[in-house]
């Protein structure tokens, strides 16, 4: 019981953004396993991209064999060539990627970002710019595994510096080598933003939730 106490977490649900491909250090694999070992013993359920190739099916197989509920999503157009193989937990089929990342959000308490491609650095922007604006105070993560988020690190610091970046934003990224400390910060996390964008408008309106739609969670 006491056990349990401890490893309780204050987040229902992590969104995890990472690639279809696993990358070619080992690293990048047992990054993406120690992280869901780590969800699972904080009862921390995962949103991913619903794909059961590369990172995103080592993480939802690990997170799903080790009991806790997994939940998929993935534009249509997409799943014939992501979901090859056996695809764990609950799969939402979406319409785009524009649905397919309000979705993941509206399921999440925070993101955490392994490493990626394109489609990684995509999601994982676009929910730092949500925060930036006030439409969320869901913390974001980075699991700079082997230093592989230095490079955008240090251009977001170069933003910083030419004031294209506030120093208040910045803030919101928050990174760690490994999985035990990332989601340790993540729980400290405290948001800092100028809110400049009604919540429960955007959501309604811009991410295309419907009226009569549970955005509280």
């Amino acid at each position: 019981m006491e056990d349990e106490i401890v490893n309780q977490s204050k987040f229902r649900r992590i969104c995890v953004f990472c690639g279809s491909s696993q990358g070619k250090k080992r690293s990048y694999q047992d990054s993406a396993i120690e992280l869901a070992h780590e969800l699972v013993s904080r009862n921390i359920d995962l949103v991913y991209g619903g794909g059961s190739i590369g990172l995103m099916g080592l993480v939802s197989q690990a997170v799903h064999d080790g009991g806790r509920h997994v939940i998929g999503v993935i534009p249509k157009t997409l799943m014939p060539r992501e979901l090859t193989g056996e695809t764990v937990g609950e799969v939402k089929a979406v319409a785009d990627m524009h649905q397919r990342k309000a979705e993941m959000s509206k399921h999440s308490d925070a993101f955490i970002a392994l490493p990626g491609g394109y489609g990684t650095l995509e999601e994982l922007l676009e929910v730092i710019t949500w925060a930036q604006l006030g439409i969320h105070d869901k913390p974001v993560g980075l699991l700079n595994v082997d230093g592989y988020y230095n490079s955008l690190l240090s251009f977001i610091d170069k933003a910083v510096e030419e004031g294209f970046v506030s120093p208040s934003a910045r803030q919101i990224i928050v990174s760690a080598p490994s999985a035990k400390e990332l989601v340790k910060k993540l729980e400290e996390y405290v948001p800092c933003h100028e809110r400049v964008a009604s919540k429960l408008s955007w959501e309604i309106e811009q991410l295309g939730y419907p009226q009569n739609c549970d955005i509280s969670r």
